[in-house]
């Protein structure tokens, strides 16, 4: 890829990563998700705690990010103890299930989709940092700009369409127009039986809580100038139509509330997702 910033991760991915990192740091026990290695991975200057988008005031956010990667981690788990035995990160960025859960993680065969350039610093980062590359983990470069087909890099990486899977794709959808999101979803909801998605959507800004509104607007604006524009949002009822229509058999919206009183109900610190804002859709084969 020609792109020079193209062998690095991109902003969203690093950000995610120093989120996970500083929650760990910073927030009250018990903590949602614990990922320190993300930060180990992203290497940021020491003085990473005082970038803005560190700040107090994108405390909310912090904590979507932390609630959308546990229900998903627990949602693996959960398809693992029932027998299913394939994981695929759509989008992976700085994401370190493989490494933090090795003993969930070698039950399955984890397949990690990514940008090539950011994928193949990732790998170096990994065998730099004495963790390597397990027998469990696939890393499967896709590059979408070009039009190229995860689909078909997927199944010549070794997974097996004919058996079930979970399939995550969180912080993604936004970045792809409805037509690419449709495709998706019907790819997946033609899996094999017992397959699993969940998926993140952001909600029309219009429909946000007043006190988020500023923030969202902000990072959609800076989304825009740094050439990764939000195109796609969408209410709860409009993605599980989507759903419905691609063929799964069972849609679920996991809404921030649902999140916030399984994973943050009684913190002293006021810790928790925004409402309205960034939403899960999990859908069943």
């Amino acid at each position: 890829m020609t792109n020079e910033h193209a062998a690095e991760p991109d902003n969203t991915a690093v950000r995610t990563a120093l989120w996970r990192a500083l929650h760990v740091a910073v927030d009250s026990p018990p903590h949602v998700f614990e990922d320190t290695l993300g930060l180990k991975l992203a290497a940021p200057d020491d003085d990473w705690r005082n970038r803005p988008d560190m700040s107090p005031f994108t405390q909310p956010f912090r904590a979507s990010i932390l609630a959308r990667a546990r229900f998903v981690e627990d949602l693996v788990a959960e398809q693992a103890a029932r027998g299913v035995a394939q994981y695929v990160i759509l989008g992976a960025g700085l994401d370190t299930f493989a490494q933090r859960r090795p003993e969930l993680a070698s039950q399955l065969r984890v397949f990690e989709i990514d940008q090539p350039g950011p994928q193949e610093w990732k790998r170096r980062r990994l065998v730099e940092l004495g963790l390597g590359i397990p027998p469990f983990l696939r890393l499967v470069p896709v590059d979408f700009e070009s039009g190229a087909a995860w689909w078909e890099r997927l199944a010549a990486s070794g997974f097996n369409s004919g058996q079930a899977a979970v399939i995550a794709s969180t912080g993604v959808s936004m970045y792809l127009t409805e037509d690419a999101i449709k495709t998706t979803l019907r790819q997946v909801a033609a899996l094999a039986p017992g397959s699993t998605l969940a998926m993140s959507f952001m909600l029309p800004v219009e429909l946000l809580d007043p006190e988020i509104r500023p923030a969202v607007e902000r990072a959609v604006e800076g989304a825009r100038s740094s050439g990764t524009p939000f195109i796609s949002f969408f209410t709860p009822a409009e993605m599980l139509s989507l759903a419905r229509d691609a063929g799964f058999k069972e849609v679920q919206h996991v809404s921030a509330a649902m999140l916030a009183e399984r994973y943050f109900a009684g913190r002293p610190d006021g810790l928790r997702p925004p409402n309205n804002s960034e939403e899960l859709v999990v859908a069943t084969t």
